[in-house]
């Protein structure tokens, strides 16, 4: 692949722990640069930079990391801590890989086209698997996996993991026989009726009941 990466920019930091809130404050984003046989590194990048990178790259894209105006150094994003109220970053860590090597990552499934079983007959998509593991060198990770759903022509027809088009270059390590996604029936809610005039004449014996007692207990006062 000859498109060029997108670059990311970062800086050393000493501040760790709860202390970097300042940081948070004023825009850069505490992360850590890590990979096989390299020793962590404490770095911060620019938080809105970042964020810009994250709405553009896929999640398997790789970004030139350059720490301290050095050298870039190819990296994968390997977990975002997101704040629970703010939903914004909170922490990253940057995986530093070796373009030699092959990396196993969890590639996302895009369904696309139409069903027969939703359009005409009234049924819901559903995604039993949303991602699949894939094997390749750095270079050559797929973003997303894209199938079809026009084969999904009754609820009995299914796409497997099988059916899934892979790159070449790529291997893949699901189950073949795994389900990717089917088509439910529409869900038809039973009525059940009550008989009115079953009902009429439970409501007139309670009724009868209710009169008895009545007058029983009158009955009863009186003596």
């Amino acid at each position: 692949m000859s498109t060029a990466r997108p670059k990311l920019a970062a800086a050393s930091r000493s501040v760790t722990g709860k202390k970097v809130a300042h940081m948070r404050r004023d825009g850069r984003l505490p992360a850590v640069v890590f990979g096989r046989g390299l020793a962590s590194d404490n770095v911060s990048v620019d938080a809105h930079e970042f964020e810009q990178l994250r709405r553009h790259a896929g999640p398997n894209t790789l970004i030139d990391l350059s720490v301290d105006g050095g050298t870039a150094a190819p990296v994968l994003v390997s977990n975002v801590q997101i704040g629970v109220v703010t939903r914004r970053p909170l922490h990253v860590d940057l995986f530093v890989v070796r373009m030699t090597e092959e990396l196993t990552v969890d590639v996302p499934l895009v369904s696309e086209g139409t069903s027969d079983a939703i359009e005409n007959g009234g049924g819901t998509l559903m995604h039993v698997i949303e991602h699949v593991r894939v094997r390749a060198l750095p270079d050559h990770l797929p973003q997303s996996i894209h199938y079809s759903i026009d084969s999904l022509a009754t609820f009995d027809d299914q796409i497997h993991v099988s059916d899934l088009v892979i790159p070449a270059d790529a291997t893949l390590l699901n189950d073949p026989t795994e389900v990717v996604a089917k088509v439910l029936p529409p869900r038809v809610e039973e009525v059940v009726e009550a008989p009115e005039a079953a009902e009429g004449a439970e409501v007139a014996a309670e009724g009868a009941v209710g009169a008895a007692a009545g007058s029983g207990a009158t009955e009863s006062d009186a003596g």
